[in-house]
Parts: structure tokens; sequence; C-alpha cells
């Protein structure tokens, strides 16, 4: 039986793709197609391109291209990607864990812009929390540690304070960068140093300490 961690937070920094949200079908249709066009290896692109956006990954996979390229690229790839919600799924236990979290602090901290971030969750059936730190809302895509750190400043909680939870390599490194300790969600995160790794959700219970304080049990 794998033993249970206990962490306590004052804040809950929550990434959605791959963490709240199973959206892997579309991601690799969008991306595969972009691969084909630039003909570049889909499958080393596919390592490249989780938890960064787009014109990120593009400036990694394409070096040398000017970044207004990769930036009008972009945005006509998130339209693609808002439109095409087929198979987008939440991913296990995700609603009872958001549930679990009505009325204690936490932040939705994504790579995905409001249109697509929006269109995912309803896809998903997951409803939106209240703070949301978006693509609009950072000059940095993660690795860089800005989002979290503007979520934890939104909800006015110190960095040390937070616990993020994150599937990717690009966003567990964007939280560790950010002083949080990051909970690990599905196989591929147990790669990339986060302090505990679930395989899902319903791995995850929530207890209300009372006056802001979050207890988590892990595993």
């Amino acid at each position: 039986m794998t033993a249970t961690t206990v962490l306590t937070a004052r804040a809950l920094l929550l990434d959605m793709d791959g963490t709240l949200v199973d959206s892997h079908a579309v991601v690799e249709r969008i991306w595969r197609n972009w691969s084909d066009r630039h003909g570049l290896n889909a499958d080393e692109v596919m390592k490249v391109v989780h938890g960064r956006q787009g014109y990120a990954s593009m400036a990694l996979l394409l070096p040398g291209r000017p970044m207004e390229q990769n930036y009008a690229e972009n945005a006509r790839m998130l339209a693609e990607e808002t439109a095409d919600v087929e198979g987008v799924v939440p991913i296990p236990g995700a609603a009872e864990f958001l549930a679990s979290l009505r009325g204690l602090p936490h932040a939705l901290v994504t790579s995905a812009d409001v249109a697509l971030s929006t269109a995912r969750m309803g896809a998903a059936g997951l409803e939106l929390p209240e703070v949301r730190i978006t693509a609009e809302s950072v000059g940095a895509s993660k690795p860089d540690p800005e989002g979290f750190l503007k979520g934890a400043a939104e909800l006015g909680v110190a960095p040390a304070d937070c616990v993020v939870f994150e599937d990717s390599g690009a966003g567990i490194a964007a939280g560790r960068s950010a002083g949080m300790r990051v909970v690990g969600v599905g196989p591929q995160a147990g790669f990339h140093r986060a302090d505990v790794v679930v395989r899902d959700l319903r791995e995850v219970r929530v207890e209300d300490l009372g006056g802001g304080g979050i207890r988590l049990h892990v595993g």
C-alpha cells in the first residue's frame, strides 16, 4: 500500500491541461498537423509543447524564426484549439477535487488563454475557479514562474505557502522556481522532480483547517 503524504498550505494553484482536463487528443491533433506543415518530427515536437504557451514552443522548435511569426501562428492555433473540443474530458477525480476547494483559496494557472481555458473546462464539465491566471495575464510562459507568482499574489498568499498541481515538466519547473511545493499529476510527472506524484486527482483529499489553512492527503 502506498504511503500517504500530508502537505499543509494556504492556497492551491492548479494547472489545467493534463491536471484537471485531459485534452491530449486535441493537443496531439493540432501539434502533429503543425509538425507536418513545418517538416518536423511530430514525436519530438510533442516532447516540447506540453505546459508551454504555443509561441514559446515554436521558439524552441524553430530557432531563428522571428517571434512575430510565432505570435501570429500561435494566435491561429489557439483559435483552432478553442473550436476543437472533441475528446476533451475531465481527469479522473477533477470534479470532486474542485468541489472540495469551494470556499478555499485556489486559482487556475494555465498556459491557455481565456477563450481556450473556458472552452476546455466547459467541455470537461468542470467549474472555473474564480481566480484565473491565463496566457493574457503573463509576459513569460512556463517554465518561467511568473504565472504561479501572480496566482499567489492574487490570492494574497506567500509563495512558500502555496502548493501547485501540475503534470508537465515545464509546469513543475515553474512551480519549483516559484518556491512552491508541487504535486505531480499523471504518469509523466514522476520524471520531473515533483515533490509527490499521484496517478490522478482521486488520490488527493482536501481538508479545511479553518482560518485559510488547507491540509492535503496525497497518495
